[in-house]
């Protein structure tokens, strides 16, 4: 006999911001706990001793995961210039040390210049990539090193906010897949020295630029007031920004059976989009198929306590 799952049926997206010290996972079971929610996911990770935006996903808006994943992120950081550690972050033992570079502000804007843009970039050791199907930081934690491939990414602003040497704090905005640890060292490969980050706060996610967070605390607190509802966003929120078509009522049904469905899709892009009926309720994820509606991802919304 199977196990029951235990949970309700919560739908919604809550955009947590992180405390120092817990794992992502982590911080998404204790809100799935608040929110006695029966699944849910998060959507990229954020290191344990990093704070800031992390996207949990819970419900129907699980689907949504796997298309924030590509989103752009911002971070504010603060490097610590002299010595480069095992982890790449103040977590790890120091491994090298290295002078504190004295660069001229001019040296920094254009440092800074340089590093922006497309490049590619060598993913650390300690990193959730994994390696023969074992995650890099666990052979990185036995002390394996193995060759890494260097992947692309994009740096769209890197902006100096202050140089009180020893530490450099900056702000960056980059695409997915980019590893700031990293960046912080190469920043000080190129001025002949090391540097590991101190501090590391993710900024936003996209599309969630002006979109506030809530800690843990908050939430807390309203659940002990009965109204958690206040911080879950829409299950199609982390959509933002995408084209939309609406159905009809009887391709409604058709759609949320998960067959193709008859609508006006010809003046939409190649590619996903956002499907809803026609009082505006969120039905799923679709691409085109000729003249139909074909469903990639289909919300159940209709389960007791679903939104």
């Amino acid at each position: 006999m199977s196990r029951r799952r235990r949970g309700a049926h919560i739908n919604g997206l809550v955009l947590l911001d992180k405390p120092e010290g817990l794992s992502s996972n982590q911080a998404l079971q204790r809100v799935r706990r608040l929110f006695n929610a029966r699944k849910g996911g998060h959507t990229g990770t954020l290191d344990p001793f990093a704070t800031g935006m992390l996207p949990l996903c819970l419900g129907e808006a699980s689907k949504t995961a796997a298309f924030m994943l590509d989103a752009c992120k911002a971070y504010r950081a603060t490097a610590r210039f002299g010595a480069a550690t095992a982890t790449g972050d103040r977590e790890g033992k120091v491994v090298e040390e290295a002078p504190v570079p004295q660069p001229e502000p001019a040296q920094w804007q254009q440092l800074l210049a340089t590093m922006s843009g497309a490049q590619m970039q060598v993913p650390p050791m300690f990193s959730a990539l994994k390696h023969e199907g074992k995650p890099l930081y666990e052979l990185a934690r036995q002390g394996i090193s193995v060759p890494r491939k260097a992947r692309p990414v994009t740096i769209h602003e890197l902006r100096l906010l202050s140089w009180e040497p020893p530490e450099l704090c900056f702000e960056v905005v980059c695409s997915k897949g980019t590893y700031i640890r990293t960046l912080a060292e190469d920043l000080a490969e190129a001025l002949g020295s090391r540097a590991h980050l101190v501090n590391l706060r993710r900024l936003w996610v996209e599309p969630f630029q002006r979109v506030p967070m809530v800690t843990l605390e908050e939430l807390e607190v309203a659940a002990e007031n009965a109204c958690l509802e206040e911080h879950l966003l829409p299950v199609e929120a982390g959509l933002s920004g995408w084209p939309e078509v609406t159905l009809d009522a009887a391709a409604t049904r058709v759609f949320r059976n998960g067959n193709p469905a008859s609508a006006a899709v010809e003046t939409l892009p190649e590619g996903l989009f956002l499907v809803r009926d026609e009082q505006r309720r969120a039905l799923g994820i679709g691409t085109r198929q000729g003249g139909l509606v074909q469903p990639r991802k289909v919300f159940l919304l209709d389960a007791p306590g679903g939104s």
